[in-house]
């Protein structure tokens, strides 16, 4: 699952990119001009804007979109760096085709990530900060393990960090407000867990590491120990909030309006104290040095690390939370199970009624998008869409981050592929499912992607490893048919799947290369996509994703081997199949799965949509 793309047709507007801002039209121009206006007079010579809320969040509210107002650039990750002569803004692969067309006209330097010549993020600051000069960024949206590496590079150049303001605080007149939605309790049904076992869980890793006191920020970490869930950021059901957890009491620190009274009187047994949303800055200081902190650098901010008395002794590790939540408990499996089912009778629903309606009636991205959702809402315990939909026709499905809206909107028509990447949050789970459907006949060029693309996902869905293994040592796998034929795709082959949290879950993943942090074992309980594709520049796209169960294998003399257990149960599309291009052992991989997903699926459809899915999941 991938996020937000705009297409050519609204960026031409982006030379002159405008919003309305105390009454007045603003370009993005205007507004750097501005920005520095307050560099200059609280003396800071370079800022630095990333994607990110208080709590290092994957996606953020409206409130913390500041790199978006002040570039224009609409992309969820990217760090904005603005001098007093120039500014810049990195991005990753992902990004390089929208940020370059929403970059359009505004003077900021687009950065390609990973490509030569091109500079890190950190290789510039240490270029351009010169002797005695100032750095400044907002410690609550900078991590840190970031602000750490900031630090040290400005001690070299003998200069200074302000981290204490936020400059785009300052000139953004209208910003939209923090999020005020109300939280909702998850029952242990759901859970598995009551939030007294998790916390007697995250304190023996405590007592393990010698700590006394565990801060988190990680919204989705809290969520998961307390079970709660909440509003405060589109599609994520995330609470805003910070948490000191001691080895007898938890410390939240939140909104209190959000919470009911059954809430309050639920945390208050389970020995939870409440304070105000932002109390947690002044609390840290208090600390005392006979304390031992356990902190994850990757999450926790650096404005709240600052603000900890460097006499406290720190422990620097991965959040416990993140590993327990990643490894999904047998309540859990079942449920996201159930939820999977849910997911892909909605998309069989889906597929049949796109098919046959296709040239009939009028058909939009955006239509179509809605209408897999009435099909999701009519499954039961539907919440929302897990995520904002990619929902592609032709060469918008190029894209591979592309978001239709009414200015980008196209009718489905029959020739080309119709690509859609979405998601279900169902109390059962959430859901993360891709399809590419072929529109009536579409050329042999086209059949031959989604052929490999469907190689790529049997592939590695059909893994079998040893215990130990990390997704990087099996990501080759879905690339292999790929690589044999000198393509590739700019993206991971697959993510972790949180339980109406985060839809990309650290730590588990199948990525190309190793980074350091965010590679992890492959454990029994974790879910992940698998989801490879191939993108052809104002063409097409396809892209093949399903959810995968780590499993336990059989154990012998040569130790425990493992597997993953597809359980996304969606047809792929045999319109789109090349038969003469599979070898038998992909024959057997597809008519296997398309065999499953009729006896998981057909016991919700009527006779007529029986029949329909017996053709579509038909041996080849």
């Amino acid at each position: 699952m991938m996020k937000k793309l705009q297409h050519e047709s609204v960026v031409a507007f982006s030379i002159v990119i405008m919003y309305f801002t105390g009454g007045e039209k603003m370009s993005i121009q205007e507004r750097i001009s501005m920005l520095r206006e307050q560099m200059k007079s609280h003396g800071i010579d370079i800022y630095i804007v990333p994607t990110a809320d208080f709590h290092q969040s994957e996606y953020v509210g409206e409130y913390f979109k500041a790199r978006k107002f002040i570039t224009g650039f609409s992309g969820s990750a990217g760090t904005a760096v603005i001098t007093l002569e120039e500014a810049r803004l990195w991005v990753d692969g992902r990004y390089f085709i929208q940020a370059a067309e929403q970059l359009q006209g505004t003077g900021i330097q687009m950065m390609k990530m990973g490509r030569p010549n091109v500079p890190t993020l950190d290789k510039y600051l240490e270029e351009a900060l010169q002797n005695g000069q100032t750095l400044g960024f907002d410690g609550r949206v900078v991590s840190m393990g970031n602000g750490q590496k900031y630090a040290k590079i400005v001690e070299e150049k003998q200069g200074k960090i302000v981290y204490d303001m936020d400059l785009i605080g300052e000139i953004w007149e209208d910003r939209p407000s923090l999020s005020k939605e109300p939280v909702f309790a998850l029952e242990e049904k759901y859970t598995g867990e009551s939030t007294e076992s998790k916390l007697s869980r995250i304190r023996e890793v405590m007592k393990e590491n010698g700590a006394t006191v565990h801060i988190l920020t990680t919204l989705d970490d809290i969520c998961w120990t307390l079970n709660i869930r909440g509003n405060d950021i589109e599609f994520f059901p995330l609470v805003l909030s910070y948490a000191i957890i001691t080895m007898d009491k938890m410390h939240l620190y939140i909104d209190e309006t959000k919470l009911s009274d059954e809430i309050r009187v639920n945390m208050e047994a389970d020995g939870v104290i409440l304070h105000k949303y932002n109390a947690i800055y002044e609390d840290v200081k208090q600390i005392g040095e006979e304390e031992v902190l356990l902190i994850d650098p990757m999450c926790l901010n650096y404005a709240i690390y600052s603000n900890i008395s460097a006499d406290v002794k720190k422990v620097e590790k991965r959040n416990p939370e993140v590993l327990f939540k990643a490894m999904k408990n047998p309540s859990e499996v079942e449920n996201m199970r159930q939820a999977q089912i849910k997911d892909s009778v909605a998309h069989v629903k889906f597929m049949k009624w796109l098919k046959e309606n296709v040239g009939k009636i009028t058909i939009t991205e955006m239509s179509a998008s809605d209408k897999l959702d009435e099909f999701r809402a009519e499954m039961g315990n539907f919440i929302r869409p897990s995520f904002e939909p990619i929902s592609s026709y032709g060469e918008h499905a190029a894209l591979c981050h592309y978001t239709s809206s009414p200015e980008t909107d196209v009718e489905l028509k029959e020739g080309n592929i119709f690509l859609t990447d979405t998601g279900a949050g169902f109390y059962e789970g959430s859901t993360d499912i891709t399809r590419a459907y072929a529109l009536g006949e579409i050329p042999e060029n086209m059949k031959e992607d989604f052929t490999v693309v469907a190689m790529c996902n049997l592939e590695l869905s059909n893994a079998k490893f040893m215990e130990g293994c990390t997704g990087v040592n099996l990501d080759i796998l879905a690339r292999k048919p790929l690589w044999e034929r000198n393509k590739d795709y700019n993206h991971g082959t697959g993510h972790g799947i949180g339980y109406l949290l985060n839809i990309h879950e650290d730590p588990a993943n199948f990525q190309l290369r190793y980074r350091e942090g965010n590679t992890a074992v492959l454990q029994e309980g974790m879910i992940l996509t698998v989801e490879p594709g191939i993108y052809i520049e104002g063409s097409h796209g396809v892209r093949l994703e399903n959810e995968v169960l780590v499993c336990k294998g059989e154990k012998n003399e040569y130790g425990q081997f493992m597997y993953l257990e597809t359980i996304t149960y969606v047809p792929f599309d045999l319109d789109a199949i090349k038969p003469e291009m599979l070898t038998e052992e992909y024959r057997r991989y597809l008519n296997t799965y398309h065999k499953t997903v009729y006896e998981k699926v057909s016991p919700y459809l009527n006779e007529e949509e029986k029949e329909w899915l017996k053709k579509y999941t038909r041996e080849i």
